[in-house]
């Protein structure tokens, strides 16, 4: 495991921003961190990022105490903020120089790292523009390019494409797979677009400071929300059924064959999940007949 949290406290007086979570991260994994404004990912975050000190608890970054081997611990990760440390006036080959020189790179290695975080991210063709000109896809991309000039283990990504439009979205969203895949870095991934989430191998939801769910998409989706089954009859009337799976819809359809004008299935998503356990959800799945 890349990343080792187990019983994480951090307070601020009576507030407990982070209360007594544990989890792991499996090295390679793609693993999203999801929660709503104030639920404690970014104190979380901060914590593993070495930002923040810990009130009491562990957590460890490739065996490293975060708060011990804050040093260490650096070297091992990239981080992509929500608003960027880049300077806007200088342009993306001059930021990731200055950048690299404060990881002690030099010389032939600081060229080697700006060149290769300029090709692995794509952003040739702008780098010598000035950050501050470029458009919001662009900059995250420099952003990324920044984040991996040391090479990292593990990238951490705070909502790196909210206020991006659709095909950037789609776009940086592609450029995160073909790194965590091709290098079999770790990716830690906060968001708040479900469909990014869904393509995670695991998934942690935190909810005012406590972990309430932790498991693969899937297993989320089996536990935490419900497929539905909309029948409307040859009369016109219009029947809703929750299913615990998509094959439990086979007998009520058979029971209602005669009377069948159309058939719905619509599949629970990671939308459902996340609202469910953040907003009071209690037991799920009746009886589905």
């Amino acid at each position: 495991m890349i990343i080792q949290v187990e019983n994480l406290y951090k307070t601020y007086g009576d507030v407990k921003a982070v209360n007594g979570i544990s989890f792991q991260v499996g090295e390679g994994d793609l693993f999203s961190f999801l929660g709503t404004n104030g639920a404690g990912k970014t104190t979380t975050i901060g914590i593993l990022t070495t930002l923040l000190a810990k009130t009491s608890g562990a957590a460890l970054i490739g065996g490293l105490d975060v708060s011990r081997n804050a040093d260490k611990v650096r070297g091992l990760i990239g981080v992509v903020f929500q608003d960027s440390v880049l300077d806007p006036l200088l342009t993306v080959r001059e930021n990731l120089a200055v950048r690299g020189s404060l990881y002690g790179l030099r010389g032939a290695r600081l060229k080697g790292a700006v060149d290769g975080a300029i090709e692995t991210t794509g952003i040739l063709e702008y780098a010598a523009r000035r950050y501050g000109k470029l458009s919001g896809g662009q900059r995250r991309r420099a952003d990324i390019a920044r984040a991996l000039l040391h090479t990292p283990k593990l990238l951490f990504l705070d909502e790196p494409t909210t206020g991006l439009d659709p095909k950037n979205r789609r776009d940086i969203w592609r450029l995160i797979r073909d790194l965590q895949q091709s290098s079999g870095m770790t990716v830690f991934l906060t968001t708040h677009y479900m469909e990014e989430a869904a393509e995670s191998d695991d998934i942690v939801v935190i909810h005012k400071g406590e972990i309430k769910a932790h498991g693969s998409p899937l297993e989320l989706k089996t536990r935490y929300c419900s497929d539905m089954l909309k029948i409307t009859t040859k009369g016109g009337q219009y029947v809703e059924h929750s299913l615990k799976s998509t094959v439990d819809a086979l007998p009520i359809i058979e029971r209602h064959r005669g009377d069948i004008a159309n058939v719905e299935i619509i599949n629970g998503t990671l939308d459902d999940v996340f609202l469910n356990l953040t907003e009071g959800f209690t037991e799920v799945f009746e009886d589905v007949g």
